[in-house]
C-alpha cells in the first residue's frame, strides 16, 4: 500500500488553468485522477501508467494533460480551459499492481486513495 498526497487545488476563473500534483510514498503501476462534484458520482478524469500509457475521459480530452514521473512517484494533471462544470473534489488514486489499460479510469481498480483537493471554477 502507498500513501497519496494531493496538492494544487484552488479557485480559478472559467477559461483558466490549474495544475494538480499527487505524490505517492512508494512505487505505483497506475495512477489516476478522479473527481466528485456535490450530489454526483465519482468519475475518472485521467490516468497514466509506468509504461507511459495515458488515458482521458472524453469530457477532458484536448484540455487536460496527465503526466506520471516514475522516478519521483508523482502524477500531475495540467488542466486548461476550465469550465464551471469541472468544479469538484479531485482525488488521486494508485495501484501498485498491473491493471489492464482499458481499466485505468475504473474506480474499482484502485486500492489507494488520497484525501482529495478542491477545485472551484467560478467567476
Amino acid at each position: 500500500e502507498v500513501q497519496l498526497v494531493e496538492s494544487g487545488g484552488g479557485l480559478v476563473q472559467p477559461g483558466g488553468s490549474l495544475r494538480l500534483s499527487c505524490q505517492s510514498s512508494g512505487f505505483t503501476w497506475t495512477m489516476g485522477w478522479f473527481r466528485q462534484a456535490p450530489g454526483k458520482q465519482r468519475e475518472g478524469v485521467a490516468a497514466g501508467n509506468s509504461e507511459g500509457y495515458v488515458m482521458y475521459a472524453d469530457s477532458v480530452k484536448g484540455r487536460f494533460t496527465v503526466s506520471k514521473d516514475n522516478d519521483k512517484n508523482t502524477l500531475d494533471l495540467q488542466m486548461t480551459n476550465l469550465r464551471p462544470g469541472a468544479s469538484a473534489v479531485y482525488y488521486c488514486a494508485a495501484n501498485t499492481e498491473i491493471i489492464l489499460r482499458q481499466s485505468s479510469l475504473q474506480i474499482s481498480r484502485y486500492s489507494n486513495w488520497g484525501q482529495g483537493t478542491q477545485v472551484t471554477v467560478s467567476s
